[in-house]
């Protein structure tokens, strides 16, 4: 505003330009560059300055000493000029008086008028404009908060819609709390996360990968502890509310030394003590029969959790509690089955002069568990016949890998164990033969493939091997100079559908430190592989197997080796050893 003033004083040639600000009430600052330094208005300038305000209306006043020349009472005797001319807003509101003075009388012309009142439509423009554009500012601050607002609620929308995805097909607890942690650790950004579950009314805490990808939470969490302990995480299960942690406040640390912020009281969590978090959320996990636990956050600054914030993290822990809720499910069926599998497989009999080792890995899929299976027991004497000491070997694979493949492979060890035992004296093929029948009489929907094999003592420490193969994988037999040589014959596999026929065997000695080898296609069958490749590699890894190497230490060596990294099917290893002589 000073530069009117200053334009004024030139213009209209006077020692002094004001601009008065209304509703201040008080001159503008406006200067002209003919003061002095320090020089004061006369006293009437700010009350000739009210009138116009009062008025609206321009006044061209002019004071001989003691009186005014156009008939106004003068505030005192000293000669004085004075023209005035109102500022006036875009909706006729009065914003303040531009105004000239002079120490001495003068007759204000009509040029003087009009310039004066020229300029002050132009110092009305600029302050309109200045108005404007504070009121366009605010408008965009005001947008521009609104648009972050907007954009942390989409964030905040998308993160939801991710977690209602992430969290629909998790395979297990480790899962889940690993999908939590790569969820907010991009949008909510925690320094620190705990899953803890209810268990026989303790706390217990998930582990997973997450807890080595967001944020400084420990490798290695502490033990259990109570329900009804003093921590807030189990007040919040207890509760069954969202419990908020914060640190000591601003002005209790005022004064102290720079550094990160201070630790809360009380940790929201035994997973938090000694972290220097300064806000933490307890979000109880409710699951469909109670609540099931508690996800914590926690942040090393102070985080707000305004209203939307606890929306968003109470639908955050919906979706988590709903993946943990099927988590425990499927962990419970999953240890079912595990049990119902190790309880149908077999314990390997001690036989002399062998030695046995078996291996069972599942699918890391569905049931974890499925059809394939492995057997060993000793063979019945024939009738009349004297004890010779034979030995059954089986390795199979019923097709699926779940619940229903367990149960039929179940049902076909059984029968092939009864097949053995009422063809007694007979080839292994004669059991396989009546395995086929039977399923057919029963109706039993079991196909697949399967090594049915008959190991019976010779002279000079060997031992006599029979097989039939229904159509599955070749066994290895490496002897004890490292030669591999693979039992390539076999017959169709096993299907309900196909009219039982006649099967083959074939046999061959196995001397001394000599090593039969049996498997599961889940061994060598890789998406995007060749079998035949893997078989080869299988081979060579046991042709490369030191002298004397324990079998379940072989059998470990050959699945980390050539198994799949992703098993997509179960697998079966079964080796057997002749001693050597």
């Amino acid at each position: 505003m000073n530069r009117f003033a200053r334009l004024a004083t030139r213009l209209l040639a006077v020692p002094l330009g004001i601009v008065w600000l209304e509703p201040a009430g008080e001159a503008a600052g406006a200067v002209p560059e003919c003061w002095p330094a320090g020089a004061e208005p006369d006293p009437a300038v700010p009350a000739c300055c009210r009138l116009v305000a009062e008025d609206g209306m321009p006044r061209f006043l002019s004071r001989v000493g003691g009186g005014s020349e156009d008939g106004d009472d003068g505030d005192g005797d000293a000669a004085f000029a004075f023209a005035g001319v109102p500022l006036v807003g875009g909706s006729g509101e009065l914003l303040g008086v531009l105004a000239v003075t002079d120490h001495a009388p003068r007759q204000w012309s009509e040029d003087d008028v009009r310039d004066l009142s020229d300029l002050a439509a132009a110092c009305s423009a600029q302050m309109r404009m200045r108005t404007r554009s504070e009121t366009v500012r605010q408008a965009r601050e005001a947008a521009e908060g609104e648009a972050t607002r907007v954009h942390e609620l989409l964030n905040r929308s998308e993160l939801l819609l991710r977690a209602s995805e992430d969290l629909a097909d998790t395979s297990g607890l480790d899962d889940v709390r690993r999908r939590v942690g790569d969820l907010v650790g991009g949008g909510l950004d925690p320094a620190g996360i705990d899953l803890v579950l209810v268990r026989q009314g303790m706390l217990h805490h998930v582990t997973g990968p997450a807890d080595d990808d967001v944020g400084p939470t420990p490798r290695r969490l502490p033990e259990p502890f109570g329900l009804v302990s003093h921590w807030p995480v189990a007040r919040a299960v207890r509760e069954h509310r969202m419990i908020v942690v914060d640190g000591p406040s601003a002005a209790d640390g005022a004064g102290a030394a720079p550094g990160p912020p201070a630790t809360p009281a009380t940790p929201a969590t035994p997973a938090f003590d000694g972290l220097r978090l300064a806000t933490a959320a307890c979000l109880p996990l409710r699951g469909t029969h109670g609540t099931l636990g508690a996800l914590v956050l926690g942040w090393e600054a102070p985080y707000e959790i305004g209203v939307d914030e606890r929306a968003v993290l109470t639908t955050l822990a919906g979706y988590t509690a709903q993946a943990v809720e099927r988590a425990l499910h499927l962990d419970e069926r999953v240890t079912v089955a595990r049990q119902l599998q190790r309880a149908m497989l077999t314990e390997l009999p001690g036989v002399p002069g062998l030695e046995l080792s078996a291996l069972y890995r599942p699918a890391a899929r569905d049931d974890m568990v499925g059809g394939d299976w492995y057997d060993a027991y000793p063979l019945p004497v024939a009738p009349g016949g004297a004890a010779t000491g034979a030995l059954s070997l089986t390795v199979g694979d019923i097709t699926g890998h779940d619940m229903r493949a367990a149960a039929l492979m179940g049902q076909v060890r059984s029968m092939l164990r009864q097949a053995d035992h009422d063809h007694a004296g007979e080839g292994p093929e004669q059991a396989l033969c009546a395995l086929e029948r039977a399923c057919r009489r029963l109706n039993l929907p079991a196909s697949g493939t399967a090594v049915h094999a008959h190991l019976t003592p010779a002279d000079d420490g060997h031992w006599r091997l029979t097989w039939s193969n229904a159509g599955h994988p070749a066994p290895l037999v490496v002897t004890a100079d490292g030669a591999v040589e693979t039992l390539v014959r076999h017959d169709v596999l096993l299907h309900h559908a196909l009219t039982p026929g006649p099967r083959t065997c074939d046999s061959r000695s196995l001397p001394p430190g000599s090593t039969l080898l049996l498997y599961t296609d889940g061994l060598v069958e890789e998406r995007g592989g060749d079998i035949e490749d893997n078989v080869d590699r299988l081979s060579h890894r046991l042709a490369a197997a030191p002298p004397g190497v324990p079998l379940d230490a072989l059998l470990r060596s050959l699945l980390d080796s050539v198994g799949p990294r992703d098993a997509l099917d179960d697998a079966v290893l079964f080796a057997v050893r002749v001693a050597a002589s």
